[in-house]
């Protein structure tokens, strides 16, 4: 594959993130890729737009058209998984190739226990000792580089329990018979919980195939920002190239860097 055929690539960040959970791969495939990291709706720079599944699809649909080249490959970490998954499902002609970082348990039937159990404990916990829990854990486990745009940035805990409680009963492996397009499960080895369903959801789908960060847990991009970056660019190079037809040929070319939360390179 050519750097022209080369796809381009829209990061979807994880539960109570935003967009600075990216800027490792980022800074890594902004040379080779067209890029971009979204805030979801009630995250980052959205924090104060409501939470839906409809509008999280609308924003990664937004996204991948911004980019001005095709189809995107889109990457998905942990509840931005899920909402990749409801975005490959209704917008199959803009997806390249989705990665599921994370993202490989059902959350239907007694899997969605703790998930449940979350969502009803966050809303007793003042959001400002969760920011400091959630702070002084990423810098004591990270690098400053790694993790300094997702402290930045804060934290969405106001819209985890709508945002889980719209995922919750949603999501298992009959999600990837909705995905027409070649799939990576990527998942940090001893992320036991989110990698669960890893099996079903692999035999699911054709085209999947699953990869492992060794010795990473449920932010394996964290824990092996390189590791986990090359994964992204050796799948984005092998994916079947795209046949431009001729809307696309026109175009526009690639945008600017937005600011705020929200990046795109």
């Amino acid at each position: 594959m050519t750097a022209a055929d080369a796809p381009p690539i829209v990061f979807v960040h994880g539960t109570r993130l935003s967009a600075g959970q990216w800027s490792p791969q980022l800074a890594a495939l902004q040379a080779d890729f067209h890029v971009a990291a979204i805030d979801l709706p009630g995250h980052g720079a959205r924090s104060a737009q409501p939470w839906s599944l409809n509008a999280a699809t609308e924003v990664i649909a937004s996204a991948v058209d911004s980019l001005g080249h095709g189809p995107a490959l889109v990457v998905g970490h942990s509840l931005g998984g899920y909402a990749s998954l409801e975005f490959a499902r209704r917008c199959p002609k803009q997806l390249r190739g989705l990665v599921l970082a994370g993202a490989s348990a059902s959350t239907c039937g007694p899997w969605a226990t703790p998930y449940r159990w979350a969502v009803g404990l966050v809303p007793r916990i003042p959001a400002d000792r969760l920011t400091r829990w959630n702070d002084r854990l990423l810098r004591r486990l990270y690098a400053p580089e790694v993790v300094d745009a997702t402290i930045r940035t804060g934290y969405a805990f106001h819209t985890l329990p709508a945002a889980w409680g719209e995922v919750l009963g949603r999501f298992d492996a009959n999600a990837m018979r909705h995905v027409a397009a070649p799939v990576l499960i990527l998942n940090g080895e001893k992320d036991t919980v989110f990698r669960s369903g890893e099996t079903d959801f692999l035999r699911a789908h054709p085209q999947a195939r699953v990869e492992l960060i060794p010795r990473a847990r449920h932010l394996a991009n964290f824990d092996d920002p390189d590791a986990f970056t090359d994964a992204i660019r050796r799948f984005a190079l092998h994916l079947p190239a795209h046949k431009l037809s001729a809307p696309e040929q026109g175009a526009p070319g690639r945008p600017e860097a937005q600011g705020g939360r929200e990046h795109s390179d």
